[in-house]
């Protein structure tokens, strides 16, 4: 079995973060699991830059033909709606 290389990513963080992640006994495997758990959050379509390229616009646009998007009476979150439903 081949172990994999693994490489050490470092980023700035402000007084607050600093602060809100005192006591937490392992930061890193912490900060590891909070970016795994935000990828797998993250937008299909714009893939997490909170943008659609001109193409992407193009083909949601063609997509919402047949579907809508609505808010959900129970939670208040907007998702998909099929409009072609039996």
């Amino acid at each position: 079995m081949k172990k994999s290389k693994q490489e050490i990513i470092t980023f700035k963080a402000d007084a607050s973060l600093l602060e809100a992640m005192k006591g937490i006994p392992n930061r890193s495997e912490f900060i590891r699991a909070a970016i795994l758990a935000s990828l797998d959050s993250v937008c299909p379509l714009c893939k997490g830059a909170g943008i659609l390229t001109p193409y992407q616009k193009s083909h949601f646009d063609s997509f919402l033909m047949d579907h809508s998007l609505e808010e959900c009476e129970k939670c208040r979150e907007v998702h998909l709606i099929c409009l072609n439903k039996p």
